[in-house]
């Protein structure tokens, strides 16, 4: 989705900031026995899923990725690259909803807002209930999603090791933390985003600025092929 008019200038906090303060640790409340896709049950009617693989053990960290749907998308949708796969690879998927039809990045003018809040408690409530391995969780996000999958992952490289944007709008940080590796895919056939603004300039100015990037262009349009979603989650489980 593009954005259009001038942004007004957001207070300085550090949720407009797009800062994420929940990290991994010894989970201290019981899980529920269930495995598969189950609400989060924090949000009302925007919510989310978290999906449970069956070989799940609590004292067995696993992955974490987080899915960004997108504009127009749920949490169904997000989890739809990689949610038959969670089960065979062993990985935890947690799908949080935008408070509104796409992210705040791309719909408000004033930049981050309460869906960084959002992903925050979402986040807080797996790593209370979930074995969560801090070695290896992604941000993830198609169209939509990606452009705010970039932006937040780059603002939070101190947890986020691994960020994969299928079909990027953009991205925009204030401050840039650590050094997450990046996975960028596009279709040259793509009539929603065109790649030429959007990946092909996104990623020679990640690379120009030290981030190890992944990038793959294919013959289509606004979509992720199955071979690119199955080469971006091999990627991301390759130590």
């Amino acid at each position: 989705m593009a954005r259009t008019g001038t942004r007004a200038e957001a207070p300085h906090d550090e949720t407009k900031e797009g800062r994420l303060h929940a990290r991994p640790h010894l989970p201290s409340v019981e899980a529920e026995p269930a495995r598969g896709p189950r609400p989060l049950g924090l949000g009302g009617e925007r919510d989310g899923l978290l999906y449970i693989p069956k070989g799940y053990q609590a004292d067995r960290p696993m992955p974490l990725v987080v899915m960004l749907h997108g504009a127009g998308g749920d949490a169904r949708h997000a989890l739809s690259p990689w949610q038959e796969l969670a089960d065979e690879v062993g990985l935890l998927l947690l799908a949080p909803e935008s408070r509104g039809p796409t992210w705040d990045l791309i719909s408000s003018e004033i930049g981050f807002g309460p869906d960084v809040a959002f992903i925050d408690r979402a986040l807080a409530y797996v790593f209370e209930r979930y074995a969560v391995d801090p070695g290896r969780i992604a941000l993830e996000g198609f169209s939509d999603g990606a452009s705010y999958a970039l932006s937040l992952g780059l603002t939070n490289g101190d947890l986020f090791t691994h960020v994969v944007a299928f079909s990027p709008g953009f991205l925009e940080t204030t401050a840039r933390r650590g050094e997450p590796k990046l996975f960028i895919s596009h279709g040259v056939k793509d009539e929603v985003l065109h790649i030429d603004p959007c990946s092909r300039r996104i990623v020679p100015r990640m690379e120009g600025a030290g981030y190890a990037v992944r990038y793959r262009e294919f013959d289509g349009p606004h979509t992720i092929p199955d071979d690119i979603a199955r080469e971006a989650l091999a990627w991301f489980l390759t130590p």
